[in-house]
């Protein structure tokens, strides 16, 4: 158990804490539904402790490297029917916050049962984020916590200016992520997408990522 809720529990003060917290998720309660209710489909935005936050038009390094990746990822589950992959819109709605990750993969088990018009949608096995300056802090802090705490088991962040991968996988004993590979060079190896192993480089460098999609597509 965390320190802060221990001292939370601990402290005479606990009835109004609990009070105090009630009153702030209520109000939250009311602005997340109308979240639901204004938001767009075109529009990239996402509901994080209580606010809206739309997202900034991103350079063209962080939109390649996504779609890179996403090319990969989304053309190995497809070839061999494992899932579904989906790519900047799909809605993740976990306990408190939606998010719309770079990419997530959900297993065919989950998959079957989404529904043509879905629009929110559960926990993922996997999401990368590919990171900037304007998004570094709640990828690497608040997403980071968040996707641990609701199980999704395997995350990758992605940086475009540095070519770097950093793969995170899920230690269920603790519900937090331990870092399993931080590199610019080499294979990265999937933990939940079964047999998905790719060279990193192929995430940025285009001539490699279709030599990689061929060996895909054999």
């Amino acid at each position: 158990m965390e320190s802060v809720l221990e001292n939370i529990i601990n402290s005479p003060k606990l009835r109004i804490y609990s009070k105090e917290i009630d009153n702030i998720l209520t109000e939250e309660q009311k602005r997340r539904k109308e979240f639901y209710e204004t938001t767009k489909e075109g529009e990239k935005v996402e509901f994080i402790n209580g606010e809206v936050v739309f997202n900034s038009p991103v350079k063209l390094e962080h939109n390649k490297a996504t779609n890179l990746l996403f090319r990969l990822i989304s053309s190995y589950v497809s070839s061999l029917n494992l899932g579904f992959t989906g790519i900047e819109k799909v809605m993740i709605s976990l306990t408190r916050n939606d998010y719309e990750p770079d990419i997530c993969y959900f297993n065919k088990s989950v998959s079957d049962k989404f529904s043509p018009k879905q629009m929110q949608f559960p926990a993922p096995d996997f999401i990368a984020e590919i990171i900037s300056p304007s998004s570094e802090q709640t990828d690497r802090v608040i997403k980071f916590e968040d996707y641990a705490a609701h199980g999704i088991k395997e995350y990758w962040i992605a940086d475009p200016e540095k070519k770097t991968i950093e793969q995170y996988c899920l230690n269920k004993d603790k519900d937090k992520y331990e870092l399993s590979l931080k590199s610019d060079n080499g294979i990265i190896k999937s933990y939940s997408i079964p047999g998905f192993e790719i060279p990193i480089e192929s995430v940025f460098n285009e001539e490699m990522n279709l030599m990689v999609l061929k060996n895909i597509l054999k």
